[in-house]
């Protein structure tokens, strides 16, 4: 009896499964496979999640409160039962009519212009001062850091007091040399200046420190070569440090444009925008249209709140735009 094996035949296997694979229906094009999130996705969610819950609930939403109170007419009783009515840009043609908005303006223009000017001035004499690291320089810097980290009551109190007109320092120095008192928060000339002056003050540490650590990014091989090439200190700065220092100057210069347009507190402890309105600003004005009335006025103050914001907005979109010219070039 014969027993025959029968070998597997391995081309016959792979013809019927070419055959197989050529009658099977095309897969269709249109869709696509979902890929289901890996878990570097999902980390990278959980680190976003709590950043976006805050920013929708302490930026966005109260820009968006604060629009719709600059679009209605809020009253008391409407602000607590919340049917105030719709009127448009009423509110805002409000304060563009009332005569405190023109100097207001004008004041809220020289503030924070000079405020910018002086600060970043003296930040950046301070920060090349404090770049040739001389003994002491540490402890110095540091405590050029004490206006900057003290509450800003304390500063806005402790230059109320220093310039006040019977018992205050600058004008018994004042004195000292020959020169009458002068009215610096009671009289409609200085009010402005005296919290410009209290205001630069508190500014110049945050110039001094953002400078600084923009000075010790440059490579002092610059600064030899171009010793070498006979340039002094001055020609040093203007053709190595200045250019180099730009885009640290620029965010500098945002920065302390934002922060300069929203300034109330040093105001209104110092002179609550008076006398006469002399140092009304538009965050001052804002606060007094909406708190500081026995009949508040909360849609043309949130208007006045909307202005400052668009404003920043602005610089903020010129600022974007120039740095992205700068890249392309």
């Amino acid at each position: 009896m014969n027993h025959t094996t029968e070998l597997p035949d391995h081309r016959s296997e792979r013809v019927r499964g070419e055959a197989e694979h050529t009658t099977a229906p095309p897969r269709p094009r249109g869709r696509k496979r979902r890929r289901r999130p890996t878990s570097t996705q999902w980390a990278a969610w959980g680190f976003l999640a709590p950043v976006t819950v805050y920013l929708a609930l302490f930026y966005a939403y109260p820009l968006y409160r604060n629009l719709d109170l600059s679009l209605r007419d809020y009253t008391v009783r409407s602000f607590v039962q919340g049917d105030a009515p719709f009127t448009g840009l009423a509110n805002y043609r409000t304060v563009f009519d009332n005569p405190t908005f023109a100097p207001a303006l004008l004041h809220t223009a020289l503030f924070t212009a000079v405020c910018l000017v002086f600060q970043y001035a003296i930040g950046l004499a301070l920060a090349v001062f404090f770049n040739q690291h001389f003994r002491l320089s540490a402890t110095l810097r540091a405590l050029f850091l004490v206006p900057w980290l003290l509450p800003l009551i304390v500063s806005a109190s402790t230059w109320s007091w220093m310039l006040n007109t019977d018992s205050g320092i600058v004008n018994a120095a004042l004195h000292a040399v020959g020169i009458d008192s002068v009215n610096w928060l009671t009289s409609p000339s200085w009010s402005l200046t005296s919290v410009i002056i209290a205001n630069i003050w508190i500014g110049v540490p945050f110039n001094l420190v953002v400078l600084y650590s923009g000075l010790q990014s440059i490579p002092a091989g610059l600064y030899e070569a171009a010793a070498l090439d006979g340039a002094g200190a001055w020609r040093r700065f203007w053709s190595v440090t200045f250019p180099l220092l730009r885009p640290v100057s620029a965010i500098t210069l945002l920065l302390g444009l934002v922060y300069t347009l929203k300034v109330f507190d040093i105001i209104w402890i110092m002179t609550k925008g008076g006398p006469a309105d002399s140092s009304t600003t538009l965050a001052t004005w804002s606060y007094q249209l909406g708190f500081g009335n026995l009949l508040p006025a909360f849609g043309p103050g949130a208007a006045v709140g909307n202005l400052l914001v668009v404003a920043a907005l602005v610089f903020g979109l010129v600022y974007v735009r120039v740095q992205r010219k700068q890249a392309l070039s």
